[in-house]
């Protein structure tokens, strides 16, 4: 049975990501700092801003096939007020956390000739974007993506990610309406996407059917970027 790890699996698309690994017979391991209700696979209670422990929770978690870099910080707070700890949060969460996890288990998964990583990104990446940190880490994530894709190619390990345009998540639902009606006039599918169909998406990328998928960015946004 092979096992994912996937990060900020307490709620949204993490959710909904580790219970489509479940559905198809993986082992799931659910990271997330917070947990409500709902969980869906094994329980892993941990903080990513705890960068220096990342080895050695990596270290305790065992084997692992898949990593989905999903976890991530949004502020909806102008460009002239935004806090240096939540500036220092979202580039710790959103970026320097997948890398720690990528450096941990890539070792293992070089040694196996084997491995997935999938880093959700967002279409925030490709435009100027009203939360800076956030789009600026998001784009950050894709490079890092083609660089590991780059330099861990070749071992076996193929590394992708996925960029969600909006999506029914609890990160979503905190934007102004305004904000929503606005990305809302762009989308050709004239809707949000749900966390559902992003999951799908990553469950591809971990699936033998991506067996020649590598250093890519799967765009998933209902024709957002288009315009």
């Amino acid at each position: 049975m092979p096992t994912a790890l996937v990060t900020g699996a307490g709620r949204g698309i993490g959710l909904a990501t580790a219970r489509a690994f479940l559905k198809e017979g993986w082992k799931v391991l659910a990271l997330d700092k917070q947990f409500g209700a709902e969980i869906a696979g094994e329980r892993v209670d941990y903080d990513l801003t705890d960068l220096a422990g990342i080895a050695r929770l990596a270290a305790r978690l065992g084997t692992i096939d898949t990593l989905v870099n999903n976890a991530g910080v949004l502020y909806c707070e102008p460009y002239d007020a935004i806090p240096e700890a939540h500036a220092a949060e979202i580039i710790t969460v959103n970026l320097r956390a997948p890398v720690a996890l990528i450096e941990a288990l890539a070792p293992q998964m070089r040694k196996r000739k084997s491995g997935r990583i999938v880093n959700v990104g967002s279409v925030a990446a490709f435009t100027g974007h009203p939360d800076l940190w956030y789009g600026a880490t998001k784009a950050a994530l894709l490079n890092i993506t083609k660089s590991y894709a780059s330099h861990l190619g070749r071992d076996g390990v193929l590394v992708n990610a996925v960029a969600p345009g909006p999506t029914l998540t609890p990160m979503y639902e905190q934007l102004p309406q305004s904000r929503k009606d606005g990305v809302m006039r762009s989308v050709h599918a004239g809707r949000a996407c749900t966390p559902e169909e992003v999951a799908q998406a990553i469950l591809f990328l971990a699936s033998t059917t991506a067996t020649f998928v590598h250093g890519s960015n799967l765009v998933i946004d209902g024709g957002y970027i288009v315009h």
